[in-house]
């Protein structure tokens, strides 16, 4: 990737507007690789997966987790940290009359999840990606509105098109984003869960993209292609009740009559 992700960064939060810092996720087979990656913070408290993401989005910090820093095996599962895939996280019960009706319906939302291989991988660094601790992330992440997440797939789409199929799990979205970017490193979208807005301080109108780094740089030159089309975020406004002919035909000029 010619371009470092530090940049890919600043460029990304000035088209998109983002208000949070775009980070990324590396995973390690051995802990001691990730706890000698420079000012990287140990949690000192039990956590959710998605506080620790909130706090290097919102509070720009470096955080290194391992099995044993997160609350269950939930979080552990969706990066394949500690072996959590055992029969009693299979099952779902914990969801049972919480989430799922049922035990059925519990252990399908489990089996429907996107989650890294377990056994691998030790520790997991999360780092905001200005500050090049993590080169190059697995996967870079970033929040941003329904507005700007369009707009950055529209750029993805302006070579080499394909459709984008994504899932939504329901609770657990982790395994929307990063679990399954993780594993099948493809752009994979989220609609965030309840846990990661009531324990990860995600906004009401935010989105989750988790990619490897090199999408968002083809990404960045098909906005900048979109751009010159005079299509550009934030989209203006052109108003209900006017005439759309003299809009369209900016874009389309065959439109103007």
């Amino acid at each position: 990737m010619a371009t470092s992700t530090a940049e890919l960064a600043a460029k990304l939060e000035a088209v998109l507007k983002l208000r949070s810092v775009p980070f990324g996720m590396k995973l390690f087979e051995r802990r001691a690789d990730m706890e000698a990656i420079a000012r990287i913070r140990r949690p000192k408290a039990i956590h959710t997966l998605d506080q620790l993401v909130g706090q290097v989005a919102r509070l720009g910090w470096t955080v290194g987790v391992t099995a044993e820093n997160l609350v269950g095996a939930q979080c552990r599962a969706v990066v394949g940290l500690g072996n959590a895939k055992d029969e009693a996280w299979r099952s779902g019960q914990h969801m049972v009359g919480v989430w799922y009706a049922t035990g059925e319906d519990a252990r399908a939302h489990q089996g429907a999840m996107t989650c890294v291989e377990d056994g691998r991988y030790e520790a997991l660094a999360i780092s905001p990606l200005a500050a090049g601790r993590l080169e190059p992330p697995d996967i870079a992440l970033f929040y941003a509105t329904p507005g700007a997440m369009m707009y950055f797939i529209n750029g993805l789409q302006w070579t080499g098109y394909k459709r984008f199929d994504w899932s939504i799990v329901g609770e657990s979205a982790c395994a929307d984003s990063w679990g399954r970017a993780l594993k099948t490193r493809q752009p994979s979208l989220s609609i965030p869960c309840f846990a990661e807005r009531r324990y990860g301080g995600v906004l009401d109108d935010e989105m989750l993209m988790a990619t490897p780094p090199e999408f968002i740089e083809r990404a960045l030159d098909g906005m900048a292609a979109l751009a010159k089309n005079g299509l550009r975020y934030p989209f203006p406004p052109y108003g209900i009740q006017q005439d759309v002919r003299d809009g369209m035909a900016r874009s389309y000029p065959g439109r103007a009559g």
